[in-house]
């Protein structure tokens, strides 16, 4: 529907009348001369003349004419422009089923609009570029239609491709199609036992996982460049080998096929030795008067044990360790030594010192000074030979 509205300002009792773009009265004052029932009066007074039109067609654009009977008459203009929307989108395209890896064309084409759409495409949340053509039809009309190739891969399945129409008469128009991608399969090796090491003696069990467009048709197992062994049980997917032993060492082959392709996966297989149980340290210790010094011996790493059996790095840091406590050990005995040794040493020379060593008095020397000669002196000395018998020797 289109409202039209004539106002005047100041009017002077002048007569109002609306044309249509063929100069036809449409409306004079509140009469309405046109056998047109879809226009009709909304409201008349001295200053506006204000009418409907329903069902509006394209036939309806145009300018219309408000017109003021005045001398000289005066006119005022409005435009009314008919928005035609787009019939449903359609989309198109030139294969049903697809296979990865190869390339697909759609079309969208949205018809008989006015003016023409604009058509977008969306894959998913991703724009893709098309390429439009717009053609004008016989009765003004447009229809435009855009071209979309790309190429599909597996994460493409089951998504979306959607023809999005912007026109200014809908909001929300669109057409969308699900793209269906065939593709060969994924295959995936798991290792159900053992969860560390495979070492002789225990047992193996792989599972092969396998997926696919359309679901592969059959699974198997081979060996690189040799056979499975006869013992192995193959159950569809499932590979079980009972005691290893380094014969079985090589590459297993999870093959897997379907109608568009096949795939595989590989386990290289190595088969270790079987554990070994290991000695327990030894510890010797050795105590002295003040240090005691503790040695511990460790066995010597096997030269010859299969790779990927537990590593000796323990064993030999240990071993590089223990010379320098036995070092340390050696010369504090030593220091020990040559002390006490010093220490008695002292103790001697001290005992031997206190006895050597006092004070004597004697009166043999007195009167020395004046003699001329020794026996003289003695003659002389105090007492004579008489006191021979006081001389006292004193000992300390």
């Amino acid at each position: 529907m289109a409202i039209i509205s004539c106002r005047v300002k100041d009017n002077d009792d002048s007569v109002i009348q609306l044309l249509n773009p063929n100069r036809q009265t449409i409306y004079f004052r509140d009469v309405r001369p046109l056998k047109d029932a879809r226009f009709q009066l909304v409201n008349f007074s001295d200053n506006e003349l204000r009418v409907s039109l329903s069902n509006v067609s394209l036939s309806d654009e145009g300018r219309y004419v408000c017109q003021l009977y005045t001398d000289p008459p005066q006119e005022a203009y409005a435009d009314i422009t008919v928005l035609i929307p787009p019939g449903n989108p359609i989309i198109e395209a030139r294969d049903e089923v697809l296979s990865e890896g190869n390339e697909t064309e759609m079309t969208c084409s949205a018809m008989s609009s006015k003016p023409a759409a604009t058509l977008r495409w969306m894959k998913g949340d991703k724009e893709l570029p098309g390429k439009p053509k717009v053609e004008l039809t016989y009765d003004r009309m447009y229809t435009v239609t855009s071209r979309l190739k790309f190429t599909v891969s597996r994460e493409d399945d089951g998504v979306p491709v959607a023809c999005i129409v912007d026109h200014p008469a809908v909001k929300d128009f669109q057409a969308q199609k699900y793209l269906e991608v065939q593709y060969k399969p994924e295959v995936k090796i798991l290792v159900e036992f053992p969860q560390g090491l495979t070492r002789e003696g225990e047992n193996l069990e792989l599972n092969c996982q396998a997926k696919g467009k359309p679901q592969p048709q059959r699974v198997s197992w081979v060996k690189v460049d040799d056979d499975v062994p006869s013992h192995a049980v193959i159950t569809g997917g499932d590979l079980y080998i009972e005691n290893l032993n380094k014969s079985y060492n090589g590459t297993y082959r999870c093959v897997a096929s379907n109608a568009v392709g096949e795939s595989f996966d590989d386990y290289i297989l190595y088969v270790y030795d079987a554990p070994t149980t290991t000695p327990k340290p030894t510890t010797a210790t050795t105590t002295t008067t003040t240090i005691t010094t503790t040695t511990i011996s460790y066995p010597e790493a096997n030269q010859d044990t299969a790779p990927g059996t537990e590593p000796a790095a323990h064993d030999s840091r240990a071993g590089e360790g223990a010379p320098r406590a036995v070092d340390h050990a050696v010369i504090g005995g030593v220091v020990a030594v040559v002390v006490f040794a010093m220490l008695c040493l002292l103790i001697v020379l001290g005992r031997y010192f206190a006895r050597h060593k006092g004070t004597y008095f004697t009166h043999e020397a007195k009167g020395a000074d004046d003699a001329a000669d020794a026996d003289t002196a003695i003659i002389n000395a105090e007492g004579g030979h008489t006191n021979s018998d006081e001389k006292k020797e004193y000992y300390i």
